[in-house]
């Protein structure tokens, strides 16, 4: 394994101001007129309530994406995905990818903060989302791990359970074809939360098959994503049987997503090798053991770099890219660092 740089924010609170995290970056510095985005606030909860001993600077982090959450959450439960730098919603509420991560984020925090004023705020917002249901796999599978992180802490509480029964419920059996056991025709985005949703519900519920068919999902699309002994992700425009492998662009919330599902795994079934490689093959990654051989982060500052092109490395630090980075490497200092 490469040696791994320590983690560092100092990009991520460069990127942010006191209504939230801008989402993209020209280069290092954030492009403010293009605003914030729910779905990169959700992610900034995720990594900065696991970060053990969080700096002050870390706190304020904390503190300004839970309010930016409950900006975002309707009475219904649904949440907005948009604002603009001048701190507008520029659109609906929905149960979309945002709604799911914010789930994700609020169940994360709920069993991570200590303060009870901020918990049971956090719980507040956690309930009324979970009482919602959405009709997309991966919204689903976001808030099935939110729910399932709330319940490793209360088991007892009543809404997340009722969640992830329902996602339980509705997640893919086996497929029909051996050669290609993923529940879709094609590999998207953000593919390994649906493995590690059946895990994470598998595990919680006492659902052997569920959790037994995670794992088999995981190992084959970990197998799927992995080249000469590196990653080598499913890129931006998806993949399907027969495509041209490796391709590109490749983004950093494939990574993300793998090494968040590997680190659960190996949680679970820690006489398996293949889950803690996993989480190391993908810091690996950023730090160039990929197609390309570039590196994709900066060490310096914590930041990520937005994709790995067939002719090189996209260089903008967006926040999506950034949080990818760091979240994979706070899990590579837990499972494979110590």
């Amino acid at each position: 394994m490469i040696e791994p740089p320590r983690i560092r924010f100092d990009h991520l609170l460069e990127m942010s101001d006191e209504l939230g995290t801008f989402e993209h970056a020209l280069l290092g510095e954030p492009r403010r007129e293009q605003g914030y985005c729910t779905d990169d606030m959700a992610r900034v909860a995720v990594v900065a309530t696991r970060e053990p001993n969080p700096s002050p600077e870390v706190e304020r982090l904390i503190e300004t994406s839970l309010r930016f959450l409950g900006k975002a959450q309707s009475p219904d439960g649904g949440y907005r995905n948009r604002m603009s730098e001048l701190g507008k919603w520029q659109d609906l509420p929905t149960l979309e990818d945002c709604w799911g991560r914010s789930v994700w984020a609020l169940g994360t925090a709920s069993s991570l903060i200590e303060a009870d004023s901020t918990r049971q705020m956090v719980l507040s917002q956690f309930e009324a989302a979970a009482r919602r249901r959405s009709p997309w796999r991966r919204a689903m599978s976001f808030a099935s791990i939110g729910a399932a992180e709330l319940l490793a802490a209360w088991p007892g509480h009543v809404e997340a359970r009722a969640l992830l029964i329902a996602a339980a419920d509705a997640m893919p059996t086996c497929a029909k074809d051996p050669c290609w056991p993923w529940p879709e025709e094609r590999l998207t985005y953000a593919n390994a939360v649906i493995p590690e949703a059946m895990i994470a519900a598998g595990s919680i519920l006492d659902r052997g098959p569920l959790l037994r068919h995670g794992l088999d999902l995981l190992g084959w699309l970990l197998e799927h994503e992995t080249f000469d002994g590196h990653l080598s992700v499913t890129p931006a425009g998806g993949s399907a049987p027969g495509e041209v492998r490796p391709a590109f662009d490749q983004q950093p919330i494939e990574v993300a997503a793998l090494a968040e599902a590997c680190a659960r795994a190996a949680t679970i079934d820690a006489s398996d090798r293949r889950w803690t490689d996993g989480v190391r093959k993908s810091v690996d990654w950023f730090l160039g053991h990929n197609d390309g051989n570039h590196v994709m982060c900066d060490p310096d500052t914590g930041g990520g770099f937005d994709g790995l092109e067939a002719g090189g490395t996209n260089l903008n630090q967006g926040t999506e890219s950034t949080l990818a980075f760091l979240s994979t490497l706070q899990l590579g200092h837990r499972l494979v660092l110590r």
